[in-house]
């Protein structure tokens, strides 16, 4: 099995002998279970449950079957626990609501319907405690709770916006790096990740795995503060990045050589139109702490470090490459400023892009087999040349994508590979 040298061959800028690609290895490049079950079923696999192992999200776990067919070269660790607090283990059977699939949850995965057909999910799965997450009647995925104590400026504490966050325990440790190991046992390029190194990734701002979270925990008090409280901020960012480089240190030790890719950040800095903040406001909040931890990484590993950003995010490519990053994620070639012709030309030296095969708002959804095949390899031509492209779509495939349009989003990138 070549795929280590493929994905190497792109991160190195080099022209690999076919375009590496990713599904499965990080919770912004992987599929809702509804669509890991449906290729299941199209490939004629096993028939057998599907894991749901991020909840939040409802994203299915891929199995190595599944890998195989669909020619996957990167692997993410299996995650030992999930974003609301409770671990991925000793699985169940949940029928999900108004369809006829039954996946396995964890055993925490404790939820409760309302009378309207809502579900609320449980920090911890502790259902003593506020539902910390919602699934809307007809829903696909939790949206977080906002559970915020009203704030008294007087006593607010960045220590409060710490408790997520902290020195792994050796045990910990332990866990995380069997995981790795058993990735790259498989052959193929492993990325890596750990809680706490993305500063102001609004999705854990309101920290549904804490049953009582303290602090500034509303998304919307959370993005004001940005701009009206840029002490406190930085106070939780300044401690935030001390834990994470004492847990770098830590996991390198113990599996620093089975690791390719790091995952640092989730934070999204653009929306569909523009940006959520300044390249000003970046450079002077958030770049000082990632430029840490990538010059850090570099110094000490061999890692390639992975920056997640949705959105019109051109003019900040730039500031990301000052940052230390090696790679962007997802390439939303549908925001503005967003064309990949344009950004390869200009940043293809000095970023790989890992994503932006297919549009994952139109396009993969609601085109035809036929649309999607011609997108693909469209980006593909655009992305390949010179190494410094690794397939994924324009972030996660969405709940009730055609199984169709997914299996000709594959058979395009081996197309193009020259494998079909």
């Amino acid at each position: 099995m070549d795929c280590k040298k493929q994905v190497w061959a792109a991160l190195n800028h080099k022209q690999p002998e076919r375009i590496p690609i990713d599904f499965g290895s990080t919770n912004v490049t992987s599929m809702h279970v509804t669509c890991v079950a449906a290729l299941r079923d199209y490939y004629g696999l096993e028939k057998k449950p599907v894991k749901v192992h991020e909840p939040h999200q409802l994203l299915g776990w891929i199995d190595e079957d599944l890998k195989e067919v669909l020619g996957i070269d990167v692997d993410g660790p299996f995650p030992p626990s999930t974003g609301f607090g409770f671990p991925n283990e000793h699985w169940k059977e949940w029928k999900m609501p108004g369809r006829d699939l039954v996946v396995l949850a964890p055993e925490k995965f404790n939820i409760e319907p309302d009378e309207n057909g809502d579900i609320y999910m449980y920090p911890q799965g502790d259902k003593t405690a506020p539902p910390s997450g919602i699934m809307p009647s007809g829903g696909f995925y939790f949206d977080a709770l906002m559970r915020q104590d009203p704030i008294d400026e007087e006593a607010l504490d960045p220590e409060d916006n710490l408790e997520e966050y902290g020195i792994l325990s050796d045990a910990e440790a332990d866990v995380l790096a069997d995981g790795i190991r058993e990735a790259a046992a498989q052959g193929r390029a492993v990325v890596g990740k750990i809680n706490g190194t993305a500063f102001g990734d609004i999705a854990r701002v309101p920290a549904v795995q804490l049953k009582h979270p303290k602090g500034i925990r509303d998304v919307a008090e959370w993005y004001m503060s940005v701009a009206t409280r840029p002490d406190y901020i930085h106070a939780v960012f300044s401690k935030q990045c001390e834990y994470a480089l004492e847990n770098l240190r830590k996991l390198n030790e113990k599996c620093g050589e089975f690791i390719d890719v790091f995952y640092i950040c989730g934070t999204d800095f653009g929306t569909q139109t523009s940006t959520f903040c300044s390249a000003a406001t970046y450079r002077d909040l958030y770049m000082p702490y990632y430029k840490r931890m990538n010059d850090w990484i570099h110094a000490n590993t061999s890692w390639k470090t992975f920056k997640h950003s949705c959105g019109a995010v051109a003019s900040f490519m730039n500031d990301f490459i000052e940052s230390g990053f090696d790679i962007i994620n997802p390439v939303q070639c549908s925001a503005k400023g967003m064309d990949p012709k344009s950004l390869k030309e200009a940043y293809g030296d000095r970023l790989v892009f890992w994503g932006g095969g297919v549009d994952t708002q139109k396009t993969l959804p609601f085109g035809t087999p036929e649309q999607v095949r011609g997108e693909v390899l469209q980006r593909c031509e655009i992305f390949s040349p010179g190494g410094g492209f690794v397939f994924n779509a324009v972030h996660n495939v969405q709940a009730n994508t055609p199984v169709e349009n997914i299996a000709a989003m594959f058979d395009a990138v081996k197309e193009f590979n020259g494998m079909k």
